[in-house]
């Protein structure tokens, strides 16, 4: 447009030359454009082509998608109604579970309290349970002391009896045969006291026949009778004791064997008379108000009592011991009160 605007030439043939060389130009960029055209012509034809292809295409793909969009919906339509029903049973199922599982949890929590309480409930009975054993222990052990106990108290007892039993089947023979041997005493006394006056007149006569003096008087006489008669009587109560109530006299084996039988009662009413002192020792011991020395003098008289007597029996003649044990029961006679409140006691109103 420039150089159409040029409105000076310097001369014709410049102006001339200036429209041919502009008309070729223009001829020329017609002519490419026409070129321009025609590629274009036929590249836009190629491409409404294409696109018309492409256009059948995507109208029967669209057409298909329509109908799969459809068929979609519809399937779609139903699901929902599906789900919608399969939602409502899963609600009410999930009302009915939610309701299920607060009972069941209420019911969870009622048996966990009661399971605690249980456990509470077994701790006491097994703390109960140890106590009681422990308790039944101590009363087994008490128990068993206690027959133990009463089984040696039992035997003891048995043996008191017993003991009791001989004392009295001796001091039932003893006075049966009390009367006797006073019988026999006396009978022995007058045979004594005869034979010693024939003896005192016996010798006075040879006592008159060896000398030449006036007879004895009759207070000499019987003053020498009455001087021998104590030894006489003393003999004659000797040997009484060295035979039977019919006058028989025992023999060693049978001597040694009473002896030994008396001996032996001795020592088992001396030992229960030692367990009933300690006995008596230890409740006047527990005991505060009342005095201990009148008890261990109690027994140290009872026990030097059994011991003299247990001496008496096995080392002196067997007429002595009788006699001197018949002496003392006439002795423990006078005091009934104090010989009766030990098996001693009764032992010595026995002998």
């Amino acid at each position: 447009m420039d150089d159409l605007e040029r409105d000076s030439f310097n001369s014709l043939e410049e102006e001339k030359d200036y429209w041919k060389d502009l008309a070729a130009k223009y001829k020329t960029c017609s002519l490419e454009a026409q070129e321009e055209l025609n590629e274009f012509q036929v590249a836009s034809r190629e491409y409404e082509a294409e696109l018309e292809a492409q256009l059948h295409q995507t109208e029967s793909r669209n057409r298909d998608l329509l109908n799969q969009n459809n068929r979609l919906r519809m399937e779609l339509e139903s699901f929902r109604t599906k789900y919608e029903e399969h939602h409502a049973a899963c609600y009410s199922q999930i009302c009915t579970l939610e309701n299920e599982l607060s009972q069941t949890r209420a019911v969870r929590d009622q048996l966990q309290k009661y399971i605690r309480e249980l456990e509470q409930a077994n701790d006491d009975l097994e703390r109960a349970k140890r106590a009681t054993i422990i308790s039944l222990e101590d009363f087994e052990q008490r128990l068993n002391q206690a027959i133990e106990r009463n089984a040696f108290l039992e035997s003891e007892l048995d043996e008191k009896e017993n003991h009791l039993e001989c004392i009295q089947r001796l001091k039932d023979e003893t006075r049966d045969l009390r009367p006797e041997l006073a019988v026999q005493q006396k009978q022995e006394i007058l045979k004594r006291s005869t034979s010693a006056n024939q003896d005192g007149e016996r010798m006075d006569i040879a006592v008159q026949a060896s000398i030449s003096v006036p007879s004895t008087p009759v207070g000499h006489r019987g003053s020498f009778s009455s001087l021998h008669s104590p030894v006489q009587f003393r003999k004659g109560s000797d040997d009484g004791y060295s035979g039977t109530p019919m006058g028989t006299p025992l023999t060693p084996s049978a001597r040694i064997s009473a002896l030994n039988i008396v001996g032996d009662l001795l020592r088992k009413v001396g030992a229960l008379e030692s367990k009933l002192a300690s006995c008596k020792h230890f409740i006047y011991e527990q005991s505060p108000n009342r005095p201990v020395a009148p008890l261990m003098a109690h027994v140290n008289n009872t026990r030097e009592g059994s011991e003299h007597r247990y001496s008496m029996s096995i080392m002196g003649p067997g007429e002595r011991g009788f006699m001197k044990r018949l002496e003392f029961g006439a002795v423990s006679q006078n005091h009934p009160l104090q010989s009766m409140h030990s098996p001693q006691g009764i032992v010595k109103m026995i002998l």
